[in-house]
């Protein structure tokens, strides 16, 4: 039994359920305050913050875990990174008061203090910018720090920036784009009797990743008109075309689309012609 560590709440909790559920690993949870859940006959799941899951991955807690790049290379140990989950898009950014004249990290005088509630990434990020700053360690509402003066600049994690404005603050310069990944514990992943496993994991993630944002299309389409259907449906490696019984001068056309594609298509295989044009979502995709 393998063990999953999972965020209790928060910008990664959902995103993370959401897509275990999606790749068909059910939660079975007794207690909405449960710390534990069972996720079929090969992993577990236990429930905790997601800052603390690199280290309980990496001390072997947990075989596996998902959380966010940021804290990753905050906690700065050693793990797996096995799968980028796409979800809990955010930047990692250093920001300043409207009014100041701060363009870039070349502005930063020495000396300046910084506001973060991530140490150890923002100090790295100065040491090899070549600048010397004092950091002031937060443990949330950095965006206030320059207004009470008890910083000059923030580093903060930003999604929108309209904290950001909100506070009379702006973006700078990035120094990190952050999103949820599936994490691993060496020693488990490469474990002969979790490989298979954790595999079968990942390529189920994948296959869901893979499937969003795609749709399958089929049309009944004009045997005369298939060098045209080509071009309107390029799919994964072309349509498929299959003969419809008693379909006479139509063929079936089956094809992968791109979900922002579909109204163009549609309305380039009725400009031809075809019928019975339906489209409908996909649940996982392998390529």
């Amino acid at each position: 039994m393998l063990r999953i560590a999972l965020p209790n709440k928060g910008r990664l909790a959902e995103g993370a359920r959401e897509l275990l559920e999606r790749a068909g690993l059910e939660f079975d949870i007794r207690s909405d305050r449960a710390l534990q859940a069972s996720l079929g006959s090969d992993f577990d799941a236990i429930f905790v913050r997601a800052e603390d899951i690199p280290e309980f991955v990496a001390d072997g807690a947990a075989d596996l875990g998902i959380t966010g790049r940021d804290l990753v290379v905050e906690c700065a140990r050693d793990v797996e990174v096995l799968l980028d989950l796409g979800f809990g898009r955010c930047r990692l950014c250093m920001a300043a008061r409207e009014e100041s004249d701060l363009r870039g990290i070349e502005g930063v005088a020495h000396g300046t203090r910084v506001a973060t509630t991530f140490p150890r990434a923002t100090r790295e990020f100065f040491e090899r910018a070549g600048r010397t700053v004092t950091i002031v360690p937060m443990s949330g509402a950095a965006e206030i720090a320059p207004h009470l003066g008890v910083a000059d600049i923030i580093v903060d994690l930003v999604s929108t920036g309209s904290t950001l404005k909100l506070n009379g603050l702006r973006e700078v310069t990035t120094l990190l784009e952050s999103t949820a990944l599936l994490i691993g514990r060496a020693e488990s992943v490469r474990n002969i009797a979790n490989s298979g496993r954790v595999e079968e994991l990942v390529t189920a993630l994948e296959s869901v990743l893979c499937a969003q944002g795609k749709r399958y299309l089929m049309a009944n389409v004009l045997r005369s008109k298939l060098d045209m259907v080509k071009r309107i449906l390029p799919g994964i490696s072309g349509p498929t075309i299959v003969d419809v019984l008693d379909g006479n001068e139509f063929v079936a056309a089956h094809a992968v689309v791109d979900q922002r594609e579909v109204y163009r298509v549609i309305a380039d295989l009725k400009a031809i012609g075809s019928t019975g044009i339906l489209v409908t979502r996909i649940e996982r995709l392998m390529v």
